[in-house]
């Protein structure tokens, strides 16, 4: 189920290179990349699930609420981060002049199936 998902998202955002189900804690569970992609989205996830946990500290600290959507782009390329729940994120990276709309409303729409799917 959960790589078909992040097909689905990957496949369904122009410019979608790779996509990822991750915990915090660096360790994916599942992940899909296009043949010929550039980066092991693996080793990209576990750069930023550091970069994530800083971001819901300082939104913590600043008494901000929740934080539920992270996006950075590069020169090669764009990564969107979803927060499933406090233990998993989704992310998506695409190309830089991807659909940055379509893969946030992809990922927006998958991130409550996948808390469902998770907490089973």
């Amino acid at each position: 189920m959960f790589k078909e998902a992040l097909q689905g998202v990957v496949e369904g955002t122009e410019g979608g290179i790779a996509g990822l189900l991750m915990d915090f804690e660096g360790i994916p569970l599942e992940s899909f990349t296009r043949p010929g992609a550039s980066f092991d989205i693996e080793v990209v996830g576990a750069e930023v699930s550091v970069l994530v946990k800083a971001i819901q500290r300082a939104s913590e600290m600043l008494e901000a609420g929740q934080t539920s959507e992270v996006a950075f782009r590069s020169d090669k390329m764009t990564t969107l981060i979803r927060v499933i729940n406090q233990s998993y994120f989704v992310a998506v990276a695409m190309e830089p002049e991807g659909n940055l709309g379509k893969g946030r409303f992809l990922l927006r729409v998958l991130a409550p199936k996948l808390a469902q799917e998770l907490a089973t």
